[in-house]
Parts: C-alpha cells; structure tokens; sequence
C-alpha cells in the first residue's frame, strides 16, 4: 500500500509482495484523512503517469495496479465511522499528529476489504503504523498476514522518502543527522547504555542540526517506551524538522546494560 511518488524503496515492497504471491495487487492512494489540518496534502507529490512507468517492468501479468480517487474511497464525504488506533494512535506519532493513525487504519481497513489480500506488505520505516496495523489485524480478526519490508536507504543513509524532495541540498545534508542519531544509538545500545543511554546518544546528535526535534525514543513492538531498567529487543525512533520537511526514521537493536562481547 502506499501513496504514490514512488521509489526505489515503494519498489522494494513490489519485489517482496512478489516472492510471497502469485499475483500482486498494488494500491496507489493519498488519503486525506491521515492529514492533519496544517499538514501538506495539497503539496504532497502526486504522478500517477511516473508512477506507473516506474512499475510498467515490474508487474507481471495478473499483478494489478489499483489507484482509486477520492470519491471512490470517501463516495459519501468524510466516513461517520472510522477505526481508532487506541492508546498507540496517542503516543509519538500520534502525539505530534493527531488523528493520523486513525485515518491510516481506516484507509488500510478499506483497501483491504477492496482487494481482499492474503499478505500485506509495509515499509518498516513507518515502523509506528507497521505496529498500528499489526493491532488492528490481530484484534478485529483480519485474515490478512501483515510484512514488513527494511528500510531502503540511499548511499549516504538517508531513507528514502517521499517528503526528502522538498530538501534543498544544504537541507538534505543537514538530514544526514537522522542516520548520525540511529547510529549514536546502536553504538549506545553495543556498549550497555541501557534505554536511557540510547535516547541521550542519539538526541545528542540530532538536536543540533533541525529545526525542531520532535521526538527520540526507544521503544518495545507495542510502541510502549522503555524503562532503563528494562533489556531486550527495541527500535530506536525518532522524528524532527529539518527545513520546513518533516523526516521520521527507526532502526531496531537490543538493549542491554552491560557491554556486549
């Protein structure tokens, strides 16, 4: 599923739907109910024509591209009844968004009843809505398995986003940051820092070069931060301004707090 101005990392999930089915069904769709009233769906890149030359090689035949308007999707305006992301809907993205998860879910729940697939394939950088849709799966009793994809990233790092061409040049390297955190992080996370020890390796890096930071933290598969005193299996999440561009970005890793032979 995703929302058209694609690239190399949209086609990523192309392949992987490949591999895991026979026949693949591509949804192209800019929801505007995932925006929030000062957000940029008016800005936000949209055309079809490249989109759909850039999956003309890919497809094989029965694979189907399904790129719905508005008043297909919404035929009767706004929808009275929408899905509730609940309590991970509050936190982080959520939190700086409100509303957002909400009308995720909902469009998600309605492309699947459209295209009534076995497999579900997401980009793990959004890894929040990867977790959003996991729950909304397993408790509404959708028969659909939900895959997630790694992130695709540039040479320099940087993951690969729709949002990243409105970065100027001196913007783009300023985001470089992001990667820098992630990797503060990891590193933190290697040599025992515990949760807390991440956060702070990581803030510490990308604070200085955005605009505004709106959030770095270490979490577990429920979207539920870490306590210090807490190891096991994470991502490190975070999300900041660079320029007039929101960039969000997560990397998974382990935290201990002791060194890691």
């Amino acid at each position: 599923m995703t929302m058209g101005a694609l690239h190399a990392g949209h086609l990523a999930l192309v392949r992987r739907a490949q591999e895991l089915a026979d026949h693949v069904v591509v949804t192209v769709f800019v929801n505007p109910l995932q925006f929030g009233p000062t957000e940029d769906l008016a800005r936000y890149p949209r055309d079809l024509a490249r989109d759909l030359a850039l999956l003309e090689p890919l497809l094989a035949d029965g694979d189907v591209l399904f790129a719905p308007s508005v008043a297909e999707m919404y035929p009767f305006g706004d929808p009275t009844v929408t899905v509730s992301a609940g309590r991970i809907g509050e936190v982080l993205e959520g939190g700086q968004r409100p509303g957002h998860l909400d009308g995720v879910l909902t469009v998600v729940l309605k492309l699947l009843h459209r295209t009534r697939p076995q497999i579900a394939v997401f980009g793990q950088k959004d890894a929040q809505q990867v977790a959003a849709v996991r729950a909304m799966v397993r408790d509404l009793d959708l028969a659909v398995r939900v895959e997630a994809v790694p992130t695709v990233r540039d040479d320099d790092g940087l993951a690969l986003s729709s949002r990243n061409a409105y970065l100027s040049p001196e913007q783009r390297t300023r985001a470089l940051a992001l990667v820098g955190a992630l990797r503060a992080g990891e590193r933190a996370a290697q040599h025992g820092a515990g949760a807390d020890g991440v956060r702070a390796a990581a803030y510490e890096v990308l604070a200085p070069a955005v605009e505004r930071l709106d959030y770095v933290e270490v979490v577990d598969d429920a979207f539920v931060p870490l306590r210090p005193d807490v190891d096991g299996p994470a991502t490190l999440v975070l999300a900041a301004v660079v320029g007039t561009t929101r960039l969000i970005d997560n990397v998974p890793l382990t935290v201990t707090r002791r060194p890691v032979e």
